[in-house]
C-alpha cells in the first residue's frame, strides 16, 4: 500500500521535511518512489506538487495525518482535518468504552428495579377473584346491616 507521508532532512535542530510517496512498511528515510514536495516548518512554507498527489490520491495511494492536515491547511485537496495523535486517540477510544459499560451497567440496575417494583406491585395488589369476593362480603354485610336496622 502507497502512502504520502513526511520525511525528515536538514540539520540537527533545524528539520525540514520532503512530502514522498513510498511503500507504508518501507523507512520514510530510505528509498522514495518519488518526492512530491517540501516543508519548512519554520517558515510554514509548502511546497508541493498538486498534480502528482493528486495522480498518486487517484491512484489509491493513502496520507499520513500530518500531511493531510497540511494539504488541506493549503487548499491543494478538500477534506475534513484528522487527528495527528494516536496516544490521545487510544485514551479517547479507552474513555469511550469505558462510559458505554458504565451507561449499560446503569441501564440494567434501572431495568432490574423496574422489574422489582412491578412484581412488588402485582404481590400487594389483590388479584380480580379477590377483589370480586371482597366486594361481594361488603355488599352482603352491608344488606345485611341494612335488614337488622
Amino acid at each position: 500500500m502507497l502512502t504520502i507521508r513526511l520525511s525528515r532532512v536538514g540539520k540537527k535542530n533545524k528539520p525540514t521535511f520532503r512530502l514522498i510517496i513510498s511503500e507504508k512498511a518501507r523507512d520514510p528515510y530510505g528509498r522514495a518512489l518519488e518526492i512530491l514536495g517540501s516543508y519548512n516548518p519554520h517558515t510554514k512554507d509548502l511546497q508541493a506538487k498538486k498534480e502528482r498527489i493528486l495522480h498518486w490520491l487517484s491512484q489509491g495511494a493513502t496520507m499520513s495525518a500530518s500531511v493531510n492536515n497540511l494539504l488541506i491547511d493549503k487548499d491543494i485537496i478538500k477534506g475534513e482535518k484528522e487527528s495527528n495523535s494516536r496516544l490521545k486517540t487510544k485514551k479517547k477510544l479507552a474513555k469511550k468504552a469505558k462510559t458505554k459499560e458504565e451507561k449499560a451497567k446503569a441501564s440494567e440496575q434501572a431495568a432490574q428495579a423496574e422489574e422489582k417494583a412491578k412484581e412488588e406491585a402485582k404481590a400487594e395488589a389483590p388479584t380480580e377473584k379477590q377483589a370480586e369476593t371482597k366486594t361481594e362480603e361488603n355488599k352482603e354485610e352491608s344488606a345485611e346491616e341494612t335488614k337488622k336496622e
